[in-house]
């Protein structure tokens, strides 16, 4: 990746633990200042809030519609609390305002942008991965980085996939040879990193997403500065 414009977003375990958050913000506040990066924009995830929305759904049958919105505003949440511990990063919620700066440090929270350019389903397979990726495409940027507590994609044998096409990632999940990241009820559908509609709207956009490791003090420069072997790559497949 040659450009200097990045979309990282942030999971909501790593949001949700105070030193995963502050390895990983440290590391992009590191990218930014030493100019390796000159526009950092983060998505938060929806954490246990959006967990919360997706447990009501399941017992009060809320509907997809409902779900989506309620998961999205979530975010926003997320976004707002971010902001409120790191008052040095900027909030941001339209486009045009990343588009028009050379430099930029900021929180996007995605409701309002996401409710006038409406283009994704609304359902559980979309979560916040998709978004991220969706509004990467928007800023028309090479690539999304979706900051996890995990190293990435995980085989069962307990080694980690550096580089995988989307079929070959839809062919391991299929067979069952992805390790299960999640192992409550509640996740049952979710047994890796990354949502299910995230492959489609990669081969869709040619826009490829890197897994990396927030929760380590050093895994998200190390990638920047090519020293990491600790990250997942998934590309868009050729057909």
């Amino acid at each position: 990746m040659t450009s200097k414009y990045a979309l990282f977003k942030i999971g909501g375990k790593i949001l949700e633990n105070e030193v995963y958050l502050e390895n990983t913000i440290s590391q992009l506040n590191n990218l930014y200042v030493t100019n390796v990066l000159d526009k950092i924009i983060i998505v938060p995830g929806g954490g246990t809030l959006a967990n919360f929305v997706r447990s009501m759904d399941l017992k009060m049958n809320l509907g997809d519609e409902k779900s989506h919105w309620m998961a999205i505003h979530a975010m926003d949440f997320n976004g707002q609390e971010l902001a409120t511990r790191y008052k040095q990063i900027e909030v941001i919620e339209k486009i045009e305002d990343i588009n028009k700066k050379q430099r930029v440090f900021a929180i996007f929270l995605p409701f309002k942008y996401l409710k006038k350019n409406d283009f994704l389903p609304h359902n559980w397979q979309v979560t916040s991965d998709s978004i991220a990726l969706y509004l990467a495409h928007e800023l028309s940027f090479e690539c999304v980085y979706l900051i996890k507590d995990v190293d990435g994609l995980i085989r069962k044998d307990n080694s980690c996939i550096k580089e995988i096409s989307t079929i070959e990632y839809k062919n391991l999940k299929k067979s069952n040879k992805l390790l299960r990241m999640d192992n409550d009820e509640l996740n049952k559908k979710t047994s890796t990193p990354v949502d299910d509609y995230l492959p489609d709207l990669i081969d869709e956009y040619k826009l490829p997403c890197v897994i990396l490791n927030g929760a380590e003090p050093t895994r998200i420069t190390n990638f920047f500065f090519k020293n990491s072997v600790n990250h997942s790559s998934i590309y868009p497949s050729n057909n």
